[in-house]
């Protein structure tokens, strides 16, 4: 079955600045690796480059919403490309959130998200953990590479 996720950042510098450079420059990048990997079916693209999706926040705030078809797909791309890289420096970059910035839920083949979907997802599992119904890694016991490669 498919899988559905949201994972989101707040700028916690000036994203035009030069420090934020490393970021930006690789952007493109690292979303044109993931439509190119293995098991990816679909992401969520805008005219901002998914910037400051009022949904979430404000102008500060960056995201993706993309599908996968399955958790496994999703986590090797995560954990296993260069992808890991930047995801290693976010802490340079964004702000560390009190709340959950990653959620995943099942979806039927051929489904797409949609931002609010993907809110009242992110919503639910801040509420109440882990459920079916809106998930972390920690809810998948099929994958493991995230334990080992995470960065707190």
């Amino acid at each position: 079955m498919p899988i559905a996720q949201l994972n989101f950042s707040v700028w916690k510098i000036d994203d035009a600045s030069d420090a934020a450079a490393p970021f930006n420059d690789n952007l493109g990048r690292m979303n044109a690796l993931a439509e190119r990997s293995e098991g990816f079916i679909w992401r969520f693209k805008d005219e901002n480059n998914t910037t400051g999706i009022t949904v979430l926040g404000g102008p500060e705030t960056i995201l993706t919403l993309s599908v996968w078809q399955s958790a496994a797909h999703l986590e090797a791309f995560a954990f296993n490309t260069v992808h890991r890289k930047i995801y290693e420096s976010k802490a340079e970059w964004f702000a560390k959130l009190q709340s959950h910035h990653l959620v995943m839920w099942n979806i039927e083949a051929g489904q797409l998200p949609t931002l609010d979907e993907a809110k009242v997802r992110l919503d639910h599992l801040n509420e109440h953990g882990n459920t079916d119904f809106a998930f972390d890694w920690a809810h998948l016991p099929e994958v493991n590479l995230w334990r080992e490669k995470r960065v707190s």
